[in-house]
């Protein structure tokens, strides 16, 4: 009955090539400048480092991210960081699950 015709070969080339020029354009807008990673540390900071706590003084609330960020280090290595921080009594525990945990500074 009725429907849509079946496109011959040459017009099926034809609207995939107008697609590809679409999409090109569109990456090109999109595409802009790219941004340049930086790898992270390893080691982390010195946990009894003045420095390094007065930095974490200015940070309201600690979390493994915020701290990774802020130091630029791997997130594993901020959890130890912190883990660390809160044995020497630098930092205190506020709330944590086994997904993450949160600390503010004493």
């Amino acid at each position: 009955m009725g429907g849509k015709k079946k496109l011959n070969l040459k017009q099926m080339e034809r609207m995939q090539d107008k697609k590809d020029e679409q999409d090109k354009e569109k990456k090109k807008e999109k595409a802009g400048a790219p941004k340049e990673r930086k790898p992270s540390a390893i080691i982390s900071p010195d946990a009894r480092s003045e420095k390094t706590l007065s930095e974490l003084k200015k940070m309201h609330v600690l979390t493994p991210y915020s701290v990774a960020t802020r130091f630029n280090i791997r997130i594993s290595s901020a959890k130890d960081f912190l883990e660390q921080l809160q044995e020497n009594g630098a930092i205190q525990l506020v709330s944590g699950s086994h997904n993450i945990k949160i600390y503010k500074v004493d």
